[in-house]
């Protein structure tokens, strides 16, 4: 890789490939922006054992890489202590104490300034000498997440998660404090922060996802892969995160028997990794199928009749209702994924209000195929005007140049600056 561009380190709590489901999808589009004006350091965890045959694939943007093993039943163990020590839990879930040694080791021998952090937690890390300029992209504020789980669950998980988002937050504001800039998915969201955060309000803005709209574009062809039947309906996401479980639970049980009674021979498939028991459990046969991992979802969403988003929890813009929207085929989603859309209800999406509106657009779309391609043909365009990558990550960049030309002093002193060994992170 060429050296004349500048060091930057990027600190990611999933690896950022492939990007196969919502959080990856942003923090990959990150780094390949990133590595078009810098040498990429990147620290990651790999939480899945698949995923640790693309580490080498990351060297196509990375001067180097640092993976950590993350186990996800000893990371919840782990995560326990922050009931001693009373901080969140998800800190000492993402806390290694040899990737806080890499971080201090790599940024002293390569003399970064420039850092950036995806997901809150991963803020933990950027307390080290020598940094002068440092970006937290929280993308959701989760310790409103946390919050917002809380009255679904019974004592004392209500109580656990209650504590987690005051906990979260307290350290979200920290980290806000200590950074130059904290990047949320949605203005909804950089508000939401502001509001709870007002000490870093002038610090807090929107930076939106993308969609790469030539991969994930009607134009492909693409083989069908449903077998004969009546219409599909499709949910696509990782179906081991609650969000989307409590969404196609919630479908299932609500709105789909409404819709059958209008429209006996509807089919719904459930199109994602990792499907928990819960949504394994939906399974009936020809009537609703969970496919498990596939290798490309993209022929599911092109032949789709309809594709649904009914989240109830939702933060930010949500990839799946981009990806379908590109694809050309219309969408009806729920209120909370709509928050913050660049799209129009009723020509480029259909936005429900609840269980009944959500049937009724459903199926009134079933019954129009003039007006599912309209849509489709109007949620691309939606697209293609208000969601490329280039345009809203450009803005990372933007952040890096005002920093370095509003305070030249604080970059002449983080050069000259000796770095010293931060204490070691508590071990895992």
């Amino acid at each position: 890789m060429s050296s004349d561009r500048p060091p930057l380190l990027y600190l990611v709590h999933r690896i950022p490939y492939p990007p196969n489901k919502g959080d990856k999808v942003r923090s990959f589009n990150i780094l390949r922006q990133l590595a078009r004006r810098h040498r990429v350091y990147l620290g990651t965890f790999v939480d899945h054992p698949d995923d640790r045959q693309h580490i080498a694939a990351l060297s196509q943007w990375c001067e180097d890489v640092h993976v950590v093993d993350l186990n996800p039943r000893r990371a919840r163990l782990a995560s326990l202590r922050g009931l001693l020590t009373g901080e969140a839990l998800s800190l000492p879930y993402y806390r290694d104490a040899g990737l806080a040694r890499w971080v201090r080791d790599t940024v002293a021998r390569h003399r970064i300034r420039d850092a950036v952090a995806f997901s809150g937690p991963m803020a933990q890390y950027l307390d080290v000498p020598g940094l002068s300029r440092r970006i937290v992209d929280f993308c959701d504020v989760d310790s409103a997440k946390w919050t917002q789980y809380a009255p679904e669950r019974s004592w004392p998980m209500s109580w656990l998660y209650r504590r987690e988002g005051a906990r979260l937050l307290a350290f979200e504001r920290r980290a806000a404090a200590a950074t130059e800039a904290s990047l949320f998915v949605t203005e909804a969201e950089a508000d939401l922060f502001r509001r709870a955060a007002p000490e870093v309000a002038g610090k807090v803005a929107a930076m939106q996802n993308g969609v790469d709209a030539e991969f994930f574009s009607p134009t492909h062809d693409l083989e069908a892969p449903y077998p004969a039947g009546g219409p599909v309906l499709v949910f696509t996401g990782a179906m081991d995160y609650w969000p989307n479980v409590d969404a196609v639970t919630w479908f299932a049980a609500d709105i789909l028997p409404a819709i059958r009674a209008r429209v006996p021979g509807v089919r719904l498939w459930i199109v994602g990794m990792n499907p928990s028991p819960a949504v394994q459990a939906l399974v009936e046969e020809g009537r609703v199928v969970v496919t498990g991992t596939v290798p490309d979802v993209r022929p599911y969403l092109a032949h789709a009749d309809v594709v649904v988003a009914p989240l109830r929890i939702a933060r930010g813009i949500q990839n799946k209702v981009l990806e379908a929207m590109a694809m050309g085929r219309p969408v009806v989603l729920s209120a909370a994924p709509a928050v913050g859309l660049a799209a129009e209800d009723g020509r480029d999406c259909a936005i429900a209000a609840d269980a009944s509106d959500f049937a009724d657009k459903v199926v009134e779309l079933l019954a129009r195929p003039d007006l599912r391609d309209a849509m489709g043909k109007a949620g691309r365009d939606a697209v293609l005007r208000g969601y490329s990558w280039s345009a809203h990550l450009a803005q990372l960049e933007r952040l890096f140049a005002m920093r370095r030309a509003d305070d030249p002093a604080a970059e002449a002193a983080a050069q000259d600056a000796p770095i010293t060994a931060p204490a070691p992170a508590a071990p895992r």
